[in-house]
């Protein structure tokens, strides 16, 4: 597997590339596959070379899970390497949103390249820096955002004016119940800032 994908890469010197090239093992999965699930505890760490895996909480009646946050290509997950690094419990499921490609690393080669290199090792505590900075965000959205505010919000994310999407979907997105979201789209409808179409949403 070809690891300058990855931009840590850049802080090794040629004997800790090949020690880490040759405790690599690629892995391939297809779109929905479960890599983890909350509560499980990590034993290996996933370079992701391809594809998207998207981080959500699911709470005890597994129904409505909250997104974390998405990795995709050459990025690294900070709730998986914070597992792995501590034999520490998962506090998410993480899920193939696309067919992956990538590769494993075991902890205990990841903690030795750690010791080895410092600018190895201050790129790990990156990750949690950046990655806390999105979860921030996301909860303050939750606790003060007005929901009909988030729904025209994601809607205008997606850059079209007529977004194919289901009001399920659009709920697992925003962490709340399809019902809710289906009365508030129709408000939005009667507002007149939206047209609701079977398995469509368009702006207006």
């Amino acid at each position: 597997m070809d690891i300058s994908k990855f931009s840590f890469v850049d802080f090794f010197d040629d004997k800790q590339k090949e020690f880490l090239s040759s405790n690599l093992r690629p892995i391939s999965m297809n779109k929905n596959t479960v890599l983890f699930y909350q509560d499980d505890i990590c034993n290996d760490i996933l370079l992701l070379s391809d594809g998207n895996v998207s981080l959500s909480i699911y709470s005890d009646d597994k129904i409505e899970p909250i997104e974390l946050y998405t990795i995709g290509a050459g990025e690294q997950c900070i709730i998986n390497t914070a597992s792995a690094i501590s034999q520490t419990k998962v506090i998410a499921t993480a899920t193939a949103s696309t067919d992956i490609k990538g590769c494993l690393i075991s902890y205990d080669i990841t903690k030795q390249l750690m010791k080895q290199n410092e600018k190895y090792q201050d790129f790990i505590f990156s990750l949690f820096s950046i990655k806390f900075n999105s979860l921030t965000t996301l909860i303050e959205d939750i606790k003060y955002k007005k929901l009909d505010a988030r729904i025209l919000a994601y809607l205008l994310s997606k850059n079209s004016t007529t977004i194919t999407t289901t009001h399920e979907q659009i709920a697992e997105k925003l962490s709340t119940s399809r019902v809710v979201v289906s009365r508030v789209l129709k408000e939005l409808e009667n507002k007149k800032k939206l047209k609701i179409h079977r398995g469509k949403i368009e702006l207006l």
